[in-house]
């Protein structure tokens, strides 16, 4: 009895046994691994995409500034230029 449970054959059964048993569910760990990393690398994308959008309007308050300062002056010769009709 104890050269038939330790025979190579049956533990090569056994093997086989637990490869078959256990083999769909980690198929099936392995798909929905696969799922999760395509979405996390799509989240990460985004996420790099809106934080180097938002490093560039920072960036880009200079020129904001240099255009509301324009407007201004272009607001204040209008003015002076009404003022100069009116006369």
């Amino acid at each position: 009895l104890y050269v038939l449970a330790n025979e190579p054959s049956v533990a090569l059964f056994r093997l086989q046994e637990h490869v078959r048993r256990s083999l769909p569910e980690l198929a099936q760990h392995k798909s929905d691994m696969q799922n999760w990393e395509e979405q996390s690398q799509g989240a990460i994308y985004t996420v790099e995409y809106a934080c180097s959008a938002i490093k560039n309007m920072t960036d880009s308050s200079v020129y904001f500034k240099s255009i509301d300062n324009l407007l201004k002056h272009a607001i204040a010769m209008k003015e002076q230029l009404n003022s100069a009709q009116g006369r």
